[in-house]
């Protein structure tokens, strides 16, 4: 019995009556799903794939919850024919995966590995016959572990081994993937892994985290340099931050400045040098003490502001902020001296994330004002639940069906005032390994019995199918 005779349908049988309105969305708007390699593919040993910081990251005792490792995961490598059959039962048109750097080119130097190719190939096949637009990414966190052993990020060399990567699967994808990501949250690689160590490669360096930062901005770059140059002239390229919503405490100048703070060091330090060429003036006033930028050399951000044809915003919480001082570490490479954070009212998710669509919202039209003639797509957005299969083998998860149709109510409306919304990817497709949180939290719309490797369609499941069968949400 394949995953998805085991899986309950996503959609139901036959059509529904509607009653009352539809927020529509547009013609062509890309109802997506999104998912990363190391996730969920399991494998980590197949097609000579050699560790990434991630699989070192996680044998690291203490660092992932309960020792959770990704060398199974949700098993896609093997089970992919039947993930992508129940993508195509959601009725989903956009599929946002990601490339495994170690899986492509185990050294992250020299020539591809084509059994690992192989893999995406099939992937990207079985996708466009089910009717379903592959959006790859390629760099979803998991950077060869031999090129952290020779300083990762921080050094500049990672940011051309990353362009001679991102040549290597173009020549190998390019002919049937339309849409192309160059990097996935550069935030989280560079302040979460360098500066506090709570993901890969777990160092803790501000000065290495400003380093690695810069050194993405100039792998994105030089990566869309060499897609523009290997793929065909309707390719899009985009790039996929996730951006911070903040908020001052108060209204007063010591709040708001400490908005300016975090916003320079979240945000700008990624907007201002792939958009405008430049480094944020107050960024670099503000990490005097931590580095002196030396390590931006001349015709660096001539290289970041490549142009591009889309951004990608992913989005979970707003955040907070007031003068004071952080208690606990942070990675904000010393901005934390000035700043503390405070929780957001109202419901949580299970991550203990506040649920509060209108900071989606404040990011949209904030991109309309600042970046007008940049498309955007929402390429992740979703909460964790402590989801359970009843004993009828149902998963209810009403929560994550409110927290969807709030979000991509916030969707509707920014595009109803003006932004630019292409598409909405919902993360996650499964239940997968979340990053330091091991297998204890559950993003998926799609329940996965680890032990098993069973597929369950949850209500949130449904919900979506016919979301997108409508082409709106149902008020």
């Amino acid at each position: 019995m394949t995953a998805v005779d085991e899986a309950r349908p996503a959609t139901a049988p036959g059509p529904r009556p509607e009653t009352g309105t539809v927020l529509r969305f547009p013609t062509g708007f890309r109802w997506g799903t999104a998912t990363a390699a190391y996730q969920i593919e399991g494998g980590a040993t197949e097609h000579g794939r050699t560790p990434s910081i991630w699989d070192t990251f996680s044998r690291t005792p203490g660092k992932v919850r309960n020792g959770d490792t990704g060398d199974i995961a949700a098993d896609h490598l093997h089970r992919m024919p039947d993930d992508v059959a129940l993508m195509k039962e959601l009725g989903v048109t956009d599929y946002r995966f990601s490339v495994s750097w170690p899986r492509v080119q185990p050294t992250g130097r020299g020539p591809a590995v084509e059994r690992g190719l192989d893999f995406y190939r099939r992937l990207v096949d079985e996708l466009l016959a089910a009717g379903i637009r592959p959006v790859a990414t390629l760099y979803h966190w998991d950077l060869p572990q031999e090129l952290e052993d020779a300083g990762g990020w921080p050094e500049r060399d990672t940011a051309h081994r990353f362009a001679e990567y991102a040549g290597l699967v173009a020549g190998a994808l390019g002919d049937r993937v339309p849409t192309w990501t160059t990097l996935n949250e550069p935030w989280c690689a560079a302040f979460l892994g360098y500066g506090n160590g709570v993901h890969a490669p777990g160092r803790t360096s501000d000065p290495a985290a400003l380093r690695a930062a810069h050194h993405l901005n100039l792998a994105h770059g030089a990566g869309a340099r060499v897609l523009r140059d290997r793929l065909p002239g309707t390719a899009e390229i985009s790039l996929t931050l996730n951006l911070h919503a903040l908020r001052p405490l108060t209204d007063t100048d010591a709040d708001r400045d400490a908005v300016r703070r975090i916003d320079a060091v979240a945000n700008r330090i990624f907007l201002d040098p792939v958009f405008h060429g430049r480094l944020p003036e107050d960024l670099v006033e503000d990490t005097a003490d931590v580095t002196d930028w030396s390590f931006v050399r001349d015709g660096d951000l001539e290289v970041t502001s490549t142009p591009i044809d889309s951004l990608g915003i992913n989005y979970y919480s707003p955040s907070v902020v007031s003068a004071g001082t952080s208690e606990s570490p942070s990675p904000w490479a010393g901005a934390e001296r000035h700043v503390a954070f405070t929780p957001a009212a109202g419901p949580r998710t299970a991550m203990d994330w506040p649920v509060d669509a209108d900071g989606l919202y404040e990011l949209l039209t904030r991109l309309r004002d600042e970046l007008p003639s940049v498309p955007v797509l929402v390429t992740e957005n979703g909460a964790a639940y402590d989801d359970y299969a009843d004993p009828e083998g149902e998963v209810h998860d009403p929560e994550r069906v409110a927290y969807l149709d709030a979000h991509l109510a916030a969707v509707h409306r920014a595009i109803a005032d003006g932004v630019d919304v292409r598409g909405y990817f919902l993360w996650s497709l499964l239940d997968n390994f979340e990053w330091a949180y091991g297998y204890s939290k559950r993003f998926g719309i799609v329940h996965v019995d680890f032990a098993s490797q069973r597929r369950t369609a949850k209500d949130s499941a449904r919900w979506y199918a016919e979301a997108i069968a409508r082409g709106g949400l149902k008020r």
